[in-house]
């Protein structure tokens, strides 16, 4: 039985979602002084997935070795971070975590649903036959013409965000799909806002942890 609290923060490219996880930290911080929190990312978050991450996010590979990769750096992610985090009780805070998978490799590069439902049950699947989930996922949401403009300003793209409109529209799509399918646990945001408003929204945010 995990103990702690899992977070997650997605969105598309150029959403903002990174530009408020440290706050988000120190505000969770503040409200549970009695509860570490752990800010990890993925791909990432273990010596082993930082150095799939680097592959994933530069080297030109078959969308299902992209896949199978991802899931890879995700199952050494939870074996030695998230699941051991949870189980002492910790806040874990991620920078992606499985719905980035269905949107970019899903939705944008087009693989099948069910070989990605397949590897999410293989990889996340606990003894009495749930997945390990967050608890609560923050999407920000932004349109694909909106993030783009955003991603020109910001730092050298890697192979993902060097990608068309078309692509980051597909990813949205997805994952809005998945926050529709899941409405108890996404938290929407309206990434067009300002930085401002949006972390009053979060700010505003109760958490039963």
């Amino acid at each position: 039985m995990n103990l702690g609290y899992f977070i997650s923060f997605e969105g598309i490219d150029g959403a903002g979602k990174s530009t408020h996880i440290d706050r988000f930290c120190s505000l969770m911080k503040s409200r549970f002084p009695n509860r570490e929190v752990v800010v990890t990312r993925e791909p990432g978050g273990t010596e082993l997935g930082e150095q799939l991450r680097s592959l994933l996010l530069n080297a030109p590979m078959n969308i299902e070795t992209e896949a199978l990769l991802m899931f890879a750096a995700r199952r050494e992610h939870i074996a030695q971070v998230i699941e051991p985090a949870l189980t002492a009780g910790k806040i874990v805070i991620s920078d992606r975590f499985t719905d980035a998978s269905f949107a970019y490799q899903g939705g944008g590069r087009g693989l099948s649903l069910d070989k990605l439902n397949d590897l999410e049950r293989w990889v996340q699947g606990q003894p009495d036959g749930t997945l390990l989930e967050p608890n609560l996922t923050i999407l920000f949401d932004l349109p694909g013409e909106v993030a783009e403009e955003r991603r020109s300003k910001a730092r050298a793209p890697d192979k993902f965000e060097k990608l068309d409109l078309n692509f980051f529209e597909k990813v949205r799509q997805e994952y809005l799909r998945r926050a529709k399918e899941n409405p108890n646990r996404f938290h929407l945001v309206d990434a067009t806002q300002t930085p401002e408003t949006i972390w009053d929204g979060l700010e505003r945010l109760e958490l039963r942890i």
